[in-house]
């Protein structure tokens, strides 16, 4: 039997849920031997596979073009989407310069801050990708797990995923849903 394939990767977020993955420790032994993991900001593949994977995990909002095209792709590549952590699930802390606006929160971020020096400026290189309301995931893209967390528990984690990777959807309620 082969292994399930498993890819993550993060959008707009600090990256607390992939360092609470980390903090499953040896777990992530048992993790590896139940499935394949392939794209995750932990391997050096940083896409999930072209002919698909078993299982997506996203982490973080969605707050710019670059992040949709991410959220789209493992959405296209992967049997299941998984919502990892508050960011992903609720649009977290990032959302919160929804209040605000895309024009005012870049003006304090690169002009008006503390830190900036006098020549500050907003970047607006071609390049770039455009900046957009902050959502969560199924804002943007269907979504069939919400792992919800600030970060999510490493426990609550090993769990989910040593389910995903046997075939079966984790039912994450009661003591799986408590923040500590």
């Amino acid at each position: 039997m082969t292994k399930p394939k498993i890819s993550s990767d993060w959008l707009a977020g600090c990256a607390g849920c992939h360092m609470s993955l980390l903090d499953i420790d040896e777990r992530i032994i048992k993790i590896a031997e139940l499935a394949d993991l392939r794209a995750t900001p932990i391997t050096d593949l940083k896409e999930p596979d072209e002919d698909g994977v078993d299982v997506g995990i996203l982490e973080g909002g969605i707050n710019n073009t670059a992040n949709e095209e991410v959220a789209h792709r493992m959405r296209a590549r992967c049997k299941l989407l998984v919502s990892f952590g508050d960011c992903a699930v609720f649009g977290g802390v990032p959302a919160m310069r929804n209040f605000h606006g895309i024009e005012a929160s870049l003006q304090r971020a690169y002009v008006d801050t503390e830190s900036t020096d006098s020549e500050g400026k907003i970047p607006d290189d071609p390049e770039l990708c455009t900046m957009t309301k902050v959502r969560a995931i199924h804002e943007v893209v269907p979504v069939d797990i919400f792992l919800p967390g600030c970060p999510p528990d490493p426990d609550v984690i090993f769990y989910a995923l040593s389910e995903l990777a046997q075939g079966r959807i984790p039912e994450l309620k009661d003591d799986l849903l408590q923040w500590n």
